[in-house]
């Protein structure tokens, strides 16, 4: 007997509906939920361990999202006929959820987490993204783990003004606005997405109207687990044991030697150095070996309670900084480009101790970034990959690929950029920022370096791109210090890490998370102007070093040029089994690619040598030569009848001259005026019913005075 399940529906504004489904899959797990919306159907599950395991003082959440590749009647490519590896778009879905997700579990549950999200069913027209968020935070509400949710997310775009909640892909391509936004009820949580170079304030309303769309989705979720008697009682836990009169004795005994050093305004290792030496000689005085083993993990835990309160104090009530800056300063800024004397484009952006060294690489069409996703098949002409060695944060740790954090921060500063690529652009770009040093913002050091190094390999941007990364400060009395491009310190015990990219114009891309519940708008709007301060000052520091782009590429980069023929002639270019196209690279030492669109088919001449590409371009010309009328041309006299003469216009191309066009007076024999073998200066005068070519010799003459 098929079970009855549990739903609740949730409308949209413009009449479409999500459907929260419970009670028919996955039973075993602690909670699990199906979200439909169209087609689109999310199974997300969520498992929680009744223990803590053992020394673990901190959330083990894993949020997983996957793509099955029958959700769309498709199967995997490749030779192994299985979904592998997730990919860097659902590895950037698991990060939009995750951000959300974390800050809303209790700081004392230390129990491992495991969310689980799959696409089963796809609908061309319902971007499952946008309902992952919904869909993990369901699970958890209709189970008994310990939860200050619920919560959701919404994509937000915006058509001729008016804001749209979770766009289907084609109204996306009419959207200035591409912006994820997760909330509970009372607080927005999470901002991530892509802008036409808007305003603050109508990044502001967008952020509004999506929360109010996720008050709705929130109301849904309530319902539901009213209805799921599990639900009802949350699960009890005990996973931190706590000496509060040490607690108090570390806090009143260090609290001061703290905050001098916080005051200090020293660098990031110096003050690193200080705040250790404080805690180990406080240990070494205080507690015998004895204690130490016993009680050592709590000190350090208090001791770190200390560092946090502290420094927030000493921000809060000094209005200074960890490194002696005002809250508005950005750090010292230089930059150089044409670094690297052997890349396409090169720049480094310092910014105090976080340095970006972002090479740039021009190619041809065979260099697009191929995607084959469930939901997206397709290529990309811009991207950007980001590397964070760990030298860069002076540590020696293991190597494993390519972290998340790697594939996140670089798709932020890949949305910031791709925008102000020239339309006209026909080149492959790639970008890579190379981290060498981090303290705070390396996605932002990334943005710009990523700018000065495209403006230095010669691509005519719309607009320069520079970014910032804002913090806060709150407490309880309700007072707050908004920060100017903040430290890594300053990131991790800050309420807030918002960063911003943009033009002089307005925003292009933006990534925000809050780690508090209840940030008003005021003060988001006063962090947005205060973000535009520092980007233009940040802007004018980089056209110190270059202003526009290069007029002229580097020697050494590939040189583009495009062309267009009839689509009848694409089979004569490409020749049996390709043998024409490859004999014409090699020859003239360059990559050509054809691709067929409408009616023409689109060449794509691309290499280093100006000579070759010239002979190339003229090779495919004569292979799809078609002559309009008017046009003239220099041709040779290939055969002389009595009628006229037949001229080769192009290779396999010939015309006819007749006597009567071949000069102003009477002639009797063609070879009067010309013979086999001459070039001729002819203009194609017509073509006959049976496309054969008219030519005239006459009409490009001087006519003769009349007697």
């Amino acid at each position: 007997m098929i079970p009855k399940a549990i739903t609740q529906e949730i409308r949209l504004e413009d009449g479409r509906t999500i459907t929260l489904e419970t009670g028919k899959l996955a039973k075993q797990a602690d909670g699990s939920v199906v979200v439909r919306m169209g087609d689109t159907m999310l199974l997300a599950t969520v498992v929680s361990s009744k223990e803590a395991k053992e020394g673990v003082d901190f959330l083990p959440l894993t949020v997983d999202y996957r793509e099955k590749f029958s959700s769309a009647g498709r199967m995997p490519g490749g030779f192994l006929k299985r979904e592998a590896r997730p990919s860097d778009e659902e590895i950037l879905v698991m990060r939009l959820v995750d951000r959300v997700l974390r800050p809303l579990f209790p700081k004392d549950y230390h129990a491992e987490v495991q969310v689980m999200i799959s696409l089963n069913s796809w609908d061309p027209d319902v971007k499952p993204d946008a309902l992952a968020g919904l869909a993990a935070s369901a699970a958890i509400a209709i189970s008994d783990l310990p939860f200050n949710g619920p919560m959701s997310e919404v994509r937000v775009g915006r058509i001729n003004g008016q804001f749209v909640i979770n766009p289907s892909p084609s109204q996306l391509e009419e959207s200035d606005i591409d912006m994820m936004v997760g909330a509970t009820a009372d607080s927005v949580v999470m901002v991530e997405g892509e802008m036409d170079e808007i305003s603050e304030q109508e990044m502001l309303e967008a952020i509004k109207a999506a929360h109010e769309a996720i008050k709705d989705q929130i109301k849904a979720q309530l319902a539901l687990a009213a209805e799921i008697e599990k639900a009802q009682v949350k699960r009890e836990y005990s996973h931190e044991t706590h000496d509060e009169e040490l607690r108090d004795k570390i806090m009143a005994d260090l609290y001061d030697k703290v905050y001098e050093v916080a005051k200090s305004g020293l660098s990031k290792e110096e003050r690193s150095e200080q705040f250790k030496a404080v805690r180990d000689e406080y240990m070494e005085a205080n507690f015998s070996e004895e204690e130490l083993e016993e009680k050592g993990g709590l000190i350090k835990t208090y001791y770190h309670e200390v560092e946090y309160h502290a420094m927030r104090k000493m921000i809060l009530k000094d209005r200074q900084r960890l490194d002696g800056r005002k809250l508005d300063e950005v750090r010292p800024i230089w930059s150089e480009i044409d670094y690297l004397p052997s890349t396409h484009g090169s720049a480094v952006f310092t910014r105090g101790e976080t340095q970006s060294l972002t090479t740039v690489t021009l190619g041809s069409k065979l260099d697009e970034n191929r995607i084959d996703n469930v939901t997206f098949s397709g290529s990309e002409r811009f991207y950007l990959h980001y590397n964070f060695p760990p030298f860069s944060t002076g540590e020696a740790r293991p190597i494993r690929g390519t972290s998340r954090r790697e594939i996140g921060h670089g798709n932020l500063a890949q949305r910031a950029l791709k925008n102000m690529i020239p339309d006209d652009n026909y080149y492959t770009i790639r970008v890579v920022s190379d981290i060498l040093e981090s303290n705070g913002s390396s996605s932002m050091a990334t943005v710009c370096a990523g700018t000065l190094a495209l403006m230095d390999a010669g691509i005519k941007m719309k607009a320069p791109v520079s970014g910032i990364a804002m913090g806060l400060i709150t407490d309880e009395s309700g007072d707050y210090a908004i920060l100017s491009d903040i430290l890594g310190d300053e990131d991790h015990l800050g309420d807030m890490d918002f960063k911003v990219t943009g033009t002089k114009k307005g925003i292009t891309a933006c990534q925000m998370d809050i780690k508090i519940s209840g940030l008003s708008y005021e003060i988001l709007e006063k962090a947005l102007m205060q973000a535009n301060a520092g980007r233009l000052h940040i802007m004018d520091e980089m056209m110190k070093t270059i202003d526009s782009p290069r007029t002229e590429m580097k020697p050494h980069a590939p040189k583009l040029e495009m062309m267009k023929i009839p689509k009848e002639f694409i089979g004569m270019v490409i020749g049996p089994g390709g043998k024409n196209i490859q004999k014409l690279q090699l020859d003239t030492e360059t990559t050509i690619t054809i691709e067929e669109e409408g009616e023409f088919g689109i060449i794509e001449i691309s290499g280093t040598n100006a000579e070759g590409m010239a002979k190339a371009a003229a090779r495919i010309k004569e292979i799809a030569f078609v002559p309009e009328v008017g046009d003239v041309f220099d041709g040779k006299v290939r055969s002389i009848q009595p009628y006229g003469a037949f001229v080769e216009l192009a290779p396999g191309t010939d015309g006819l001259l007749h006597i009567s066009e071949i000069a102003h007076r009477r002639l009797k024999t063609v070879d009067e005026e010309i013979k086999e073998g001459d070039i001729v200066k002819v203009k194609l005068i017509g073509k006959d019913e049976r496309g054969k070519l008219k030519l005239s010799r006459k009409v490009l003459l001087e006519k003769p005075a009349e007697n």
